[in-house]
């Protein structure tokens, strides 16, 4: 999950008041966020400051991102003619502020810096909403009822994905992660088959780099064995799903990234203790687990209970 924000001081001591989007497009700044929660919790892995919608709107789709609502789009993607809007991602060229963001953090080498692309579903959910929604009405129905321009669609929006990803790593990134965070939103049968075939894409795209890639969606406990079946090494579990329910469900070798409540971080120290120590129990000393949180740092979280939160997980016996 995104580490830095608003609940870390330095954070907002440089952040300043303009568009996230802008605040990403400057590399020295970027860098700075990435790696303030890497000095504030001693975390084994940094995660790149940027944001699902870069690549959209760095070829002209005409994307922001506002503080209390999210990406926000002037026009919404809608018929055919809309595809011409979302040319081919050429990273040098559109997003050369990202790479060198990502070349800063890995010349630091303080720890190993996770990149990340939205999902092809996630994505189109913002193009097509307008906005962050509660049904995806107007998604569900563009790709129920027009299926050939939804797979063109999402086609785009992979190979984007694929284009940003790659160009993460060749610059330096250590592992990838491809969000898909409004995929619980799908039924097991829709997703299998207007979303899945592309999300496989994505992970094929990258296959060849031999760097990690880790699969992640919210409220996804009815999916996880077909989020599995895209490709990643990793998966991301939220805290819906126990993670000794999740590896059942997903067989003993698979490798799980999470999954503690972020709102337990918000309530009396000694039971955010609990719950880390029940995470790990039910992870019953499995190797193969990636602790953290289940969606990202709410704002209102004290940053000394993460840092205690880092410094339990070290604690433990697989935690160094």
């Amino acid at each position: 999950m995104r580490q830095a924000g608003r609940s870390l001081p330095e954070y907002r001591a440089i952040r300043g008041s303009g568009s996230i989007l802008d605040a990403i497009a400057d590399p020295d700044l970027s860098a700075e966020i990435t790696l303030q929660p890497v000095r504030r919790y001693g975390v084994d892995a940094a995660i790149l400051y940027s944001d699902i919608v870069v690549p959209a709107h760095a070829v002209g789709f005409g994307v922001d991102v506002r503080p209390g609502v999210g990406p926000v789009v002037d026009r919404p993607f809608e018929r055919a003619a809309d595809l011409e809007r979302l040319r081919p991602l050429e990273p040098d060229v559109d997003t050369p502020y990202v790479l060198e963001t990502v070349r800063q953090v890995v010349a630091d080498g303080a720890v190993p810096l996770i990149g990340f692309a939205g999902a092809p579903f996630t994505v189109a959910s913002y193009l097509i909403e307008g906005a962050p929604s509660r049904t995806y009405g107007r998604t569900k129905a563009l790709m129920l009822g027009d299926p050939e321009l939804w797979n063109a669609l999402m086609g785009r929006l992979a190979d984007m994905a694929i284009a940003s990803l790659r160009s993460q790593i060749a610059n330096g990134a250590s592992a990838v992660q491809l969000f898909d965070s409004w995929a619980g939103a799908l039924s097991p049968p829709v997703y299998e088959r207007c979303v899945l075939p592309f999300s496989r894409l994505v992970f094929e795209g990258v296959a060849d780099t031999g760097v990690p890639r880790i699969h992640f969606g919210v409220g996804t406990g009815e999916i996880l064995h077909l989020m599995a079946d895209a490709g990643a090494d990793v998966i991301g579990v939220d805290w819906r799903v126990p993670l000794d329910e999740a590896r059942r469900r997903l067989g003993a070798d698979t490798v799980l990234q999470g999954n503690l409540d972020p709102a337990v971080c918000l309530g009396p120290l000694e039971v955010v203790e609990a719950e880390v120590a029940d995470v790990l129990r039910r992870n019953a000393g499995h190797p193969g687990h990636v602790f953290n949180l289940g969606h990202g740092v709410l704002p209102e979280i004290d940053p000394g209970v993460l840092a205690h939160v880092v410094d339990q997980v070290h604690a433990h016996p697989l935690g160094g």
